[in-house]
């Protein structure tokens, strides 16, 4: 197979989701690799050193699109490259269908095969765990007095107090917050719905982090005192309720910061809307709002060299196998499996954009098989299914 790596377009984006030392792998086994000219360079991965790695260097997307049955980036299809994909192209980035509908529907007309990234770690991915420990430290960036906070020191200072850090969420975001603004000092209350995930943290800190039930109600009586909320919860899209509303910012000290990592539109945050590293911040009841989109970005050498290497085995099942065995061979992978040729392919995006879909095992034959066993990536369900 031809694969291909285009340079990410997205304002804020400096990631590559590969790296030389991936296009080492990728070329030894035998395959073409094509890289769009300057696509690792904000990461500090040179032309060159993907050229001396084995890959063919291309100047434009077009090149990338027009030769290569495998096309990879970071972050998602943008409207400019529609009409560059081809019927039978596979593609694998991060789609995030269900928020993209028109992104859907362009990859649904030209016929495509995509992979939505987000969706294929088994281990949660590395941009989590960039988005966590990062944002921890955005949002202390935020609160120095010289960018609008109250100016709390993370850790206190001799007869000063340190912060009062409220995390929302102990999944891979939230934990590497934790695991940050503890080593700094902080003293954090760590919320959860999973009382065995809120028991491991107490183990594994040896009970010098608090921990409670994550309800409204709790969030709203720690408010007063807390100088930083987190928001690290992966809240059900289509979800009309909010985990914080603009009347609970009211509680919250003036210079006071929120950080919203999770990033959803109608998600856990009423108060949220999107920032980029350019403009990140904006004030709303006298909260500081850090809500970039794109953490990660700010550390795209340490982030690219993580993301890379969880990717590189999907590339080659893909590569080497071929779409079908790959699924059969990666729940993981089956699970991410968004459209494939003209046919929706993705639960979560069918409930919420009230699609037609059909089971990747379905669409590929293969639901008869012994197949690599995954859980569903979101809780949510459709039964909107598409009969062949």
């Amino acid at each position: 197979m031809i694969f291909g790596l285009l340079k990410d377009r997205k304002n804020g984006e400096y990631r590559t989701i590969a790296t030389p030392t991936e296009i080492l792998t990728i070329a030894g086994a035998g395959h073409t690799a094509l890289v769009q000219s300057g696509a690792g360079e904000k990461a500090g991965f040179e032309d060159e050193a993907y050229k001396a790695a084995g890959a063919k260097i291309v100047e434009t997307a077009e090149e990338i699109y027009g030769q290569c049955d495998l096309v990879t980036k970071v972050k998602e299809i943008e409207p400019p490259e529609y009409d560059l994909l081809r019927e039978g192209q596979i593609l694998l980035t991060c789609i995030h269908p269900a928020a993209h509908p028109e992104e859907v529907q362009a990859l649904l007309d030209k016929k495509v095969i995509a992979f939505t990234a987000e969706d294929s770690h088994r281990y949660g991915s590395p941009n989590c765990e960039a988005a966590g420990k990062q944002g921890a430290l955005s949002g202390l960036h935020a609160m120095l007095t010289t960018n609008g906070g109250k100016g709390k020191f993370v850790s206190g200072l001799a007869g000063a107090p340190g912060m009062n850090v409220v995390i929302l969420g102990a999944g891979v975001v939230g934990r590497s917050a934790l695991g940050v603004l503890h080593a700094l000092g902080a003293k954090v209350t760590v919320m959860d719905i999973s009382l065995g995930v809120l028991r491991e943290i107490e183990a594994q800190y040896h009970n010098a982090v608090d921990t409670m039930y994550c309800t409204k109600e709790n969030i709203r009586r720690l408010l007063p005192a807390s100088d930083m909320i987190l928001n690290c919860v992966k809240w059900p899209k289509g979800n009309p309720e909010f985990l914080v509303d603009r009347e609970m910012l009211q509680l919250m000290e003036k210079g006071s910061v929120l950080v919203d990592i999770s990033n959803d539109p109608g998600g856990a945050i009423e108060s949220f809307h999107e920032t980029t590293h350019e403009d990140p911040t904006y004030v709303e009841n006298g909260v500081i709002h850090y809500c970039v989109s794109n953490i990660p970005g700010a550390i795209a050498g340490s982030t690219t060299v993580a993301y890379a290497a969880a990717m590189l085995p999907h590339f080659m099942k893909i590569l080497n196998d071929g779409v079908t065995e790959a699924c059969v061979k990666d729940g993981f992978l089956r699970r991410s499996l968004t459209v494939y040729k003209g046919l929706l392919t993705h639960e979560e995006t069918s409930a919420l954009q009230q699609r037609p879909w059909i089971r990747p095992e379905d669409v590929l034959g293969i639901a008869e098989r012994d197949l690599d066993p995954a859980p569903p990536a979101t809780i949510t369900r459709s039964n909107n299914f598409i009969v062949l």
